[in-house]
């Protein structure tokens, strides 16, 4: 299931929560800041419960931050993994340290949260912990032990979204887990969200503020006018002697627009492509996904690694979006596998006006004769664990003459499955475009 945006997360949710088990006691609805908030509003507003803030602390490993060897929450409440501890060689003399940094930390977001509001109570309720998705867990973990800290005789940890490793490996420390899809594969969080904007402190506050008033039924926002919500819709480009299926998205004041590239011909339809576009549409930026080889192609492995081929469809399909009356701006390119290969040899191109590109697990060494023409900037992002094809990208970094970055995300392979890891190359992406686009406005004439 995807959902609109955190309001409708909650919704849903809100209706799973209301048919489970929570136990004689009374219950106590608790928002993961920031993003669990909103749905946690939505949740305790069906239930007619209490909302407050779970406000926890991770403590990592001192060389391994990452890795958690406990976890803190308000009024002193600690917990510890033994096991970490043992294998980490550390004693309690270190996990002081780190906790008395975090405090800090957690005690400003408390505040700034609830401002002077004591944390409701805990002790002998059902404490239900909720957050707009998991992907790893290791901050839901925190919070459903830092809340039976506190004394909570039933925890529950209710969420929209989760891949099956989070909802295995989470069963240790909740009484029960509530979750409305638990979809396979699995990315990241905001795959399944058309809108997973940035929740802010200020709407945090707000929320809590509203659910202390028992004002709990603020104004729906008026939905969007046709206008904002630009264009979005299946197209098809000529190219020589066929004609590629495309999907175009242009949100409202777009500042540009990126072509996907990938070398087989499910561009349009692969769950990351579709991911990766969703945040740049929020990022301000028009996409086009493009299937460079039409369904009979596509059987034959061969048109794959035809460079060439790919390249010069990606041409035609750059001066199709150019004449769209809905694209405006820069355009640039986005890239996969063999269709990085071809943003490549495309942007090496004289008559191929493209601002920026983005190389995604690539193959750019497949265009290395014209990789020293290219003049737009160049970001290769290859995770830390695809050793074959980092070096290829260390190899054709090397020929680049242009603007140019090689980002390793850590831990990641080839396709980038990892929890969180396709979030970043989705942000780096993003940022990538925004400032390389922007970069190239022109410059208003002085006065």
């Amino acid at each position: 299931m995807r959902f609109r945006d955190r309001v409708d997360a909650g919704r849903h949710l809100a209706e799973v929560v209301q048919r489970a088990d929570l136990g004689d006691g009374d219950v106590v609805v608790l928002g993961l800041p920031r993003g669990g908030v909103p749905v946690a509003f939505e949740v305790a507003q069906a239930l007619g419960a209490p909302l407050d803030v779970i406000v926890v602390r991770k403590l990592g490993v001192p060389f391994q931050p990452e890795l958690a060897m406990g976890a803190i929450g308000e009024e002193g409440v600690r917990v510890v993994n033994e096991e970490v501890l043992r294998s980490s060689a550390l004693d309690m003399d270190d996990i002081e340290a780190v906790e008395r940094r975090e405090r800090v930390e957690l005690e400003r977001r408390a505040r700034e949260y609830r401002g002077d509001r004591p944390r409701l109570e805990l002790s002998g309720r059902c404490a239900v912990i909720v957050d707009d998705g998991i992907a790893t867990g290791s901050t839901a973990r925190a919070a459903c032990q830092v809340a039976r800290a506190h004394g909570a005789a039933r925890v529950v940890l209710a969420v929209p979204v989760a891949s099956r490793l989070a909802v295995l490996g989470l069963r240790d420390v909740c009484d029960e887990m509530l979750c409305v899809d638990v979809p396979e594969p699995f990315y990241a969080v905001g795959e399944w969200y058309r809108d997973f904007s940035q929740t802010t402190d200020e709407q945090v506050v707000e929320r809590l503020r509203l659910a202390a008033g028992r004002d709990l039924h603020p104004a729906a926002p008026d939905p969007p006018d046709d206008d904002a919500l630009g264009r979005d819709e299946e197209v098809g480009i000529p190219a020589g002697d066929v004609t590629l299926t495309g999907r175009l998205t242009v949100p409202a004041r777009a500042i540009g627009t990126v072509i996907f590239a990938h070398g087989s011909g499910s561009s349009r339809h692969s769950p990351r492509n579709r991911y990766v576009a969703n945040v740049l549409n929020q990022g301000g930026l028009a996409t086009l996904l493009i299937d460079l080889l039409t369904v009979e192609e596509e059987l034959d492995r061969s048109h794959v690694f035809d460079v060439r081929m790919l390249a010069d469809r990606l041409g035609d399909a750059t001066r199709w979006a150019r004449r769209q009356p809905q694209v405006h701006g820069a355009i640039g390119f986005f890239g996969a596998s063999t269709g990085a290969a071809a943003a490549l040899w495309a942007a090496a191109q004289p008559d191929c006006d493209v601002t920026a590109v983005v190389s995604r697990g690539g193959r750019p060494d497949l265009a290395g004769p014209l990789l020293p023409a290219v003049t737009a900037p160049t970001l290769l992002i290859v995770g830390g664990c695809d050793e074959v094809v980092l070096e290829l990208n260390r190899e054709a970094q090397a020929a680049l003459r242009c603007v140019n970055h090689l980002t390793i995300v850590p831990g990641a392979t080839h396709l980038f499955e990892e929890p969180g890891a396709l979030e970043s190359v989705a942000e780096l992406a993003r940022d990538w475009f925004v400032r390389s686009f922007r970069q190239a406005l022109p410059t208003p004439p002085r006065p």
